[in-house]
């Protein structure tokens, strides 16, 4: 029950932010400027409706990525980073890691997945930590929602996607 009520709050708050508002408006925008444009064509479904453009290419600055993780990926650390990522990361990073979450896949986001050792490969752990710090793109950041303690606990927990074993790709 407590977990549903702080997803829902995660969900507003989400909803309310400006990244949301400047894609509806947008989304908005596009619409009505093709309706002007060819007046004879229906109105597109959101399964006809193109993805969003992607974001600028992720540069992570090599201070970032030098620094070392200070938590161990001790049992306490994965719990952690469990509960943060359900609250924070799933909804669009998927709750097995795959980058399917449901918001993501409503907005035709493509965020990687995380189970594909190679998805994550050359990523250091500081540039995953500065990564979730500063967001890129529709993501947003943690930083003044979570502590350091708590994104370092979110690197330790990313990483245990790509040890389980990911579903082979169909050709």
């Amino acid at each position: 029950m407590l977990g549903q009520k702080i997803l829902l709050v995660a969900l507003l708050l989400f909803a309310a932010s400006p990244f949301v508002q400047q894609a509806q408006a947008k989304s908005r925008a596009t619409s009505t400027n093709s309706a002007q444009a060819q007046p004879q064509k229906k109105p597109a479904t959101s399964a006809e409706q193109t993805p969003q453009t992607p974001p600028e290419p992720l540069v992570i600055p090599p201070d970032a990525a030098k620094v070392p993780n200070p938590e161990k990926p001790t049992a306490q650390s994965l719990a952690n980073g469990k509960h943060r990522y359900d609250i924070d990361c799933a909804m669009c990073h998927g709750t097995e890691g795959d980058g399917k979450g449901f918001l993501a896949v409503s907005m035709k986001l493509s965020p990687p997945d995380f189970r594909d050792p190679k998805a994550l490969k050359s990523t250091t752990d500081g540039g995953l930590f500065w990564v979730i710090s500063n967001g890129h793109g529709p993501m947003l950041n943690e930083k003044g929602r979570a502590s350091k303690k708590d994104i370092w606990d979110l690197v330790n927990y990313v990483r245990t996607f790509a040890e389980k074993k990911a579903p082979a790709k169909s050709k």
